[in-house]
């Protein structure tokens, strides 16, 4: 999920990156150099059956994530894609994610 992000933010010309031992996507240079820009959650129930999601922000209002410690870190700076300089709307995002995710899977249409 992690590079499936990574790769839809290098479409639209952002670098992305991992952090060790924080989850989520961070803004790999420029100004907003260690901004998260998507959070990722997975949960394996007992039964096996697991629950996983991804939140990249795309173009919202940021203000409320300074009410809070986002993700528990204290100063952690959060961006969207617009305020990056891209102006693409959700769904063409949502489609370029979910085609990355496809390929980096090896899921085709037909095995869905």
């Amino acid at each position: 999920i992690e590079q499936a992000v990574i790769d839809t933010l290098a479409h639209y010309g952002l670098a992305g990156e991992r952090k060790e031992g924080a989850p989520g996507i961070y803004i790999g240079d420029g100004p907003w150099k260690g901004a998260k820009i998507a959070a990722l959650g997975l949960k394996v129930r007992g039964n096996g059956c697991t629950y996983h999601g991804v939140s990249l922000n795309v173009d919202m209002d940021l203000a409320p994530f300074s009410w809070i410690n986002p993700c528990g870190y204290a100063g952690l700076a959060t961006v969207d894609m617009k305020t990056l300089g891209v102006q693409a709307t959700l769904n063409d995002v949502q489609q370029r994610l979910a085609q990355h995710l496809q390929d980096l899977l090896s899921v085709t249409h037909e095995t869905l």
